[in-house]
């Protein structure tokens, strides 16, 4: 009869050690989890309590809990065709980012050229311009877009993009950053692929195509959430070019809640729920790809 197997006492203690020793990274993430988990769970349990309820009482279960506010929130706001602008303009901008970025940092990373570096950089200096900086330049370029608006094709006549979906979507439809996390990506790829492929007679196009973006599948779900959280929730850019309620979008429609000089609080919280969740089920579908993308594409270089 074989005697039995003892684990060795200096491996014993390293296991403990490493479990005690993970205790505070797991305290610190409980607690940043905490940090992100209390107020949203507030604002829906506010969502679901009656106006005169709101702040009666500290609980985050309601104790007459009551849909009406959402009924509230999408009539008295036109939150439902705001939130459809929103999503139209945001659709677009994702799409746009997608092609272009991964195909810019495609080529920045695997198609090296003369002055390709410098033009990176160069690229990438953009980036760190404030966006109030180039607000009143968008607005110039949206008003005298040409052949839109009444405008001439010398862009004057008219209104060009201003007031419109088009207009909103202009200074999201390429993004600096998506195409940094793009190139930043691909440095990874192994380029030993397209040299076979290129040995075997492929072109750039059909590498590019066949191998690479199939591959590039968790970087396209990083631009793809990065760009859509960005235009979903902008702000300042819908404020300034849109004055008709017919092209609001969800953020606007929600400020009109605090303009009033009541602010009805369980129906502003019912909105920005509402407005919540088009993010959260991008982010859920997208989950893994998006985690393993990031990773990949913001470590290397």
């Amino acid at each position: 009869m074989s005697a039995p197997v003892v684990a060795a006492p200096g491996r014993n203690r390293g296991w403990r050690r490493a479990v005690r020793g993970g205790w505070p990274t797991r305290l610190v993430l409980l607690a940043a989890t905490l940090l992100v988990l209390v107020p949203f769970a507030w604002m829906v349990s506010i969502s679901f309590t009656p106006e005169e309820q709101a702040f009666s009482s500290v609980s985050l279960l309601p104790a007459q809990p009551t849909a009406v506010n959402y009924g509230s929130a999408v009539t008295d706001a036109n939150l439902g065709r705001a939130m459809l602008n929103s999503l139209v303009v945001t659709v677009v901008p994702v799409l746009t980012n997608c092609v272009a970025a991964v195909a810019a940092g495609y080529a920045f990373a695997l198609l090296p050229f003369r002055g390709s570096t410098a033009l990176f950089y160069l690229l990438l200096s953009t980036a760190a311009i404030p966006g109030s900086v180039t607000l009143i330049p968008l607005f110039l370029m949206a008003k005298g877009f040409p052949l839109a608006g009444g405008n001439d094709l010398a862009g004057y006549g008219g209104t060009g993009l201003l007031d419109s979906l088009p207009g909103l979507m202009l200074p999201h439809l390429v993004m600096t950053m998506n195409i940094f996390l793009a190139r930043q990506y691909f440095t990874t790829a192994n380029p030993d692929l397209a040299e076979a492929a290129r040995v075997d007679g492929a072109g750039e196009l059909r590498i590019f195509t066949a191998i690479y973006l199939p591959l590039s599948r968790p970087i396209v779900a990083v631009i793809a959430i990065f760009t859509f959280t960005g235009v979903w929730d902008d702000f300042l850019w819908p404020l300034v070019i849109t004055q008709s309620p017919q092209v609001q979008t969800v953020q606007l429609a929600l400020a009109q809640f605090l303009a009033t000089g009541t602010v009805r609080y369980g129906t502003l919280m019912a909105g920005a729920v509402l407005a919540t969740v088009p993010v959260l089920v991008i982010f859920l579908l997208n989950q893994r790809h998006f985690v393993s993308g990031l990773a990949d594409g913001s470590v290397k270089g």
